[in-house]
């Protein structure tokens, strides 16, 4: 079985205002005395409004929602006694007028000098989803053939709509600001290895970027980890959406790491293509037609997901998450995705629909 980890950020919501608050301290150091928690599953992020969770390497999708459970209910519990809220949001829904601090690491400091508004408007949140790969080589040609997916997973992962009180029009606004950085978006297409390692080198050359961890395309190789690492998507309102990604991401780069082995052609999109499709995707979610990543021509929505589906089917039968991938693809197709969600919540009853959507209070126990 091919093995895969997920990584999933959180904001950090004051209990009365729903404004970002900096209590990332306060969450670990509860989080590190809860039995349900190990020090090395909660860590920082850039700003103190933000905490995020890492999964131990799993080999089925029950292990990874049983971790993904826990880590909501263990962090919820500490943020409901320091005052605030865990959100599963793509984007804070508002925000104050001073800036969130910056968490007190070097590189999180050297981040702010070089780009300090931009920094600032990092409240956002993603779902990080490793999936183990046998070598750079094989990692690289698999990384081409899942490039032209990723803007249907950004429509379909698509959970951030609200930003400073508003309504952005976009469904994914945590894509938009993310794509402000120098090295971001979908990645281009690589000849193989040795292009994937030139072409980084000359990016730290420029000077522009300080290290690898700035390389913030849409899916890359780990640099720390034997892994694909595919980041396009927003955090995920419910456990049970982020493990219904995380089986069709495993299949997606089992599919490529499959097709990349045989003698079937592959012609890689054009950069242009994929990032148009990918702003298209970000834009209206699945509320529109997508781009086709097989004719490059817009298609209903609902159809390319259904392709995705039928794209993966082998590898999702292979690996028994069939069954429980589809009825949450559907089910995601009829009842809308995060970002539909919350604008239903917002005509309902305004920004405490939206709270209490995205950052329910822990239930008290039996």
């Amino acid at each position: 079985m091919v093995t895969l980890g997920v990584e999933e950020e959180y904001l950090l919501l004051d209990a009365e205002t729903a404004l970002p608050v900096p209590k990332a301290p306060q969450i670990l150091a509860a989080a590190g005395l809860n039995p349900m928690l190990s020090c090395d599953e909660v860590q920082n992020e850039l700003l103190q409004a933000q905490v995020e969770v890492a999964t131990p390497v799993c080999a089925e999708l029950d292990e990874v929602e049983d971790h993904v459970r826990r880590f909501r209910l263990a962090l919820a519990a500490a943020a409901d006694g320091a005052d605030c809220r865990v959100a599963a949001a793509g984007a804070a829904p508002v925000a104050g007028r001073r800036p969130v601090p910056v968490t007190d690491k070097p590189r999180y400091r050297m981040m702010l000098a070089d780009a300090a508004h931009l920094v600032e408007e990092q409240l956002i949140c993603g779902m990080h989803i490793h999936v183990a790969i046998p070598d750079r080589a094989a990692g690289v040609l698999a990384l081409g053939r899942i490039r032209p997916w990723l803007p249907v997973l950004v429509a379909m992962g698509a959970n951030s709509p609200l930003w400073e009180g508003g309504d952005t029009g976009f469904a994914s606004w945590r894509t938009v600001v993310f794509g402000r950085w120098p090295v971001s978006g979908p990645p281009p297409g690589f000849r193989d290895a040795a292009d994937y390692e030139a072409r980084v080198r000359a990016l730290l050359a420029t000077g522009v970027i300080r290290d690898r961890g700035q390389l913030y395309w849409q899916a890359r190789l780990s640099e720390r980890y034997p892994t694909l690492e595919v980041r396009a998507l927003d955090v995920q309102l419910s456990a049970g959406t982020a493990v219904m990604f995380a089986g069709i991401v495993r299949a997606l780069v089992v599919t490529a790491l499959r097709e990349s082995g045989g003698a079937a052609p592959f012609v890689s999109p054009e950069q242009e293509m994929v990032h148009a499709a990918g702003w298209h995707a970000a834009r209206h979610g699945l509320n529109d037609v997508l781009v086709d990543p097989h004719s490059g021509r817009p298609r209903p929505a609902r159809e390319v997901v259904e392709s995705l589906l039928e794209h993966l089917t082998p590898a999702l039968d292979e690996a028994g998450d069939t069954v429980r991938v589809t009825s949450s693809v559907h089910r995601l197709l009829d009842q809308g995705t995060g970002a539909a969600l919350q604008r239903e919540a917002m005509s309902r009853g305004g920004l405490d629909s939206v709270v209490e959507l995205i950052a329910p209070l822990p239930k008290p126990g039996p």
